[in-house]
């Protein structure tokens, strides 16, 4: 009776055991590097959205500027052109002239530096009147 019961005990083998850690590692060794690459892809989105975001500001300043020149705002001594501008999680500059570059400065908490390799923070374009 007793070794009757110890047949019927089901289970999974030492061999299937071992089979299925090696099929985790394998696709552990495969998936972590591709996660990685995967944020660092979503950072560099990230700031490229923000430059956008950036631009506009610039573009939306310097027409004020134009529109507001006769009551002694210029387009190259506003406000965010002197300082800075909010850009939700992001920060940025930008300096106006016949090129305009504008800079992200920072990023959201928890970006203790923009990753390795560093991403684009800096765009240049043409403002025209």
């Amino acid at each position: 009776m007793l070794k009757k019961k110890l047949r019927d005990q089901k289970g999974f083998t030492l061999i299937e055991i071992i089979a299925v850690l090696v099929i985790l590692g394998i696709l552990a060794a495969v998936a972590i590097p591709k996660y990685f690459d995967m944020q660092g892809q979503a950072r560099q989105k990230a700031i490229e959205g923000a430059l956008g975001a950036l631009q506009s500001s610039a573009s939306q300043d310097y027409a004020k500027g134009l529109l507001n020149a006769a009551s002694g705002y210029s387009a190259t001594n506003g406000p965010a052109a002197n300082g800075g501008v909010n850009l939700g999680d992001f920060a940025g500059t930008w300096s106006l002239g016949p090129t305009v570059t504008v800079t992200v400065t920072s990023g959201p908490a928890g970006w203790n530096s923009f990753t390795t390799p560093s991403p684009t923070t800096t765009k240049q374009f043409i403002m025209h009147d």
